[in-house]
């Protein structure tokens, strides 16, 4: 205990991260909760679903990370309600704890839009949890295939979205499945594997120029995967999918990458929202409370056009980052300033050498060079050397080889 502010940042990803770099070094003691105790890397998630990295990769422990910040200490717990008038946080399992300034950093949940059976019939592919047990899924159901034989749909996976999420899953399945199948099961025909990705809007990344888009879908055809384009899900089966259209798709496995909604903490907390987030002002505080920042996926922020901000991991870091430096601005005794975010620009994999980025001042690019800038952008973006050394060394044999990988079934 000390006579400095208390600072509680809730969540240990992007944006709580970023709070508690801007707050490095001020007079302060912060507590940063989670109810894990590693940071993941989210944007390779799907590389651990796909058995092209380990998860210990992209996991960084939190402690390790506290460890070089004096002030800073971790508690591996979920929050279950916050009284705001009185200033202090409630736990699942350990004792309150008060707070001068409170950072929400929660992330985010998924969103199922009401599509029958999504929610228990698919995989989300949001936490480390998820990844490995789509990863399982997968190897198994592989391992079924080539041990006992294949029945209808068995070897099908269908990804409805076609985001960045959706299509960098699709062409990772796509690689799984030209390799795995040329060099360990050589008795079972790539045939009966399909890999099909759905898409409500008339093209993939929509997000990005339509001449990228373009790319990805000739890209993803090119290597096998079947893409429906203006084509939505109407319910999932443990066994299939429907279309809107009517088709009925035998499937073994169904993923969900058609978007993110309110995290749990989010939907508790009595606050205002906009659209599933908590409403904030333009410096990021929640409205009508000048001590409670909201920040990254939790947040309802918006930039100069008055449209909600991405839930990425740029705006989230940079809004964690601007909540950690107005946090120090009110303790010096100044205004709050009102946060501005620098679009860097959006990037996409499809697979080996095939990669889409969308860079500011109308700087596009696709192919070899979006691929080898999305390999070193996320490179640089990963915490701690090990993990940066383990991900740079794997990526470089794979290539080399397109030997064996970490395909092994550990979930049980």
């Amino acid at each position: 205990m000390s006579d400095r502010p208390r600072v509680v940042v809730v969540g240990a990803g992007f944006a709580g991260f970023g709070a508690c770099e801007a707050l490095a070094g001020a007079d302060v003691d912060i507590v940063l909760v989670d109810r894990h105790n590693y940071n993941t890397f989210q944007p390779l998630l799907y590389q651990v679903a796909t058995a092209g990295l380990n998860p210990g990769d992209i996991a960084y422990p939190v402690r390790a990370y506290a460890s070089s910040h004096p002030r800073l200490r971790f508690r591996q717990d979920e929050v279950a309600s916050v009284d705001f008038a009185a200033h202090r946080v409630s736990f699942v399992e350990g004792p309150p704890i008060g707070y001068d300034f409170l950072v929400l950093a929660a992330g985010a949940g998924t969103a199922y839009f009401g599509v029958p059976g999504a929610k228990e019939h698919s995989r989300a592919i949001y936490t480390m949890e998820d990844a490995v047990a789509v990863r399982d899924l997968v190897l198994e159901a592989v391992e079924r295939a080539a041990s006992h034989g294949v029945s209808d749909g068995d070897l099908t996976v269908v990804i409805v979205g076609g985001g960045p999420t959706g299509v960098e899953m699709a062409g990772a399945l796509a690689e799984l499945r030209q390799m795995e199948f040329a060099t360990h099961y050589a008795d079972l025909e790539p045939s009966l594997s399909r890999i099909v990705l759905l898409e409500q809007q008339d093209r993939l990344l929509g997000a990005f120029h339509p001449k990228l888009s373009a790319y990805g879908l000739a890209v993803l055809e090119h290597r096998g995967v079947e893409v429906r384009c203006g084509e939505a899900l109407k319910e999932v089966h443990g066994d299939r999918a429907v279309l809107a259209s009517g088709e009925v798709v035998p499937c073994g496995l169904v993923i969900w990458a058609a978007g993110v909604g309110p995290a749990a903490l989010t939907e508790a907390l009595v606050l205002p929202k906009v659209r599933g987030r908590i409403e904030v002002a333009d410096d990021l505080r929640v409205r009508g409370l000048d001590d409670v920042f909201a920040v990254g996926d939790m947040a309802a922020a918006t930039p100069v056009n008055g449209v909600l901000l991405p839930q990425l991991a740029q705006p989230a870091i940079q809004e964690g980052r601007h909540a950690g430096e107005q946090i120090r601005r009110m303790l010096a005794g100044e205004e709050t300033v009102a946060f501005r975010y620098r679009d860097k620009g959006i990037m996409a994999t499809i697979g080996r050498r095939a990669a889409v980025a969308q860079l500011p001042g109308g700087v596009r690019l696709r192919g070899t060079p979006a691929w080898l800038a999305w390999l070193g952008l996320h490179i640089v973006f990963l915490l701690g050397v090990r993990n940066r050394t383990s991900v740079l060394l794997n990526w470089a044999w794979r290539y080399v080889s397109w030997g064996r990988g970490p395909r092994v079934i550990a979930g049980g």
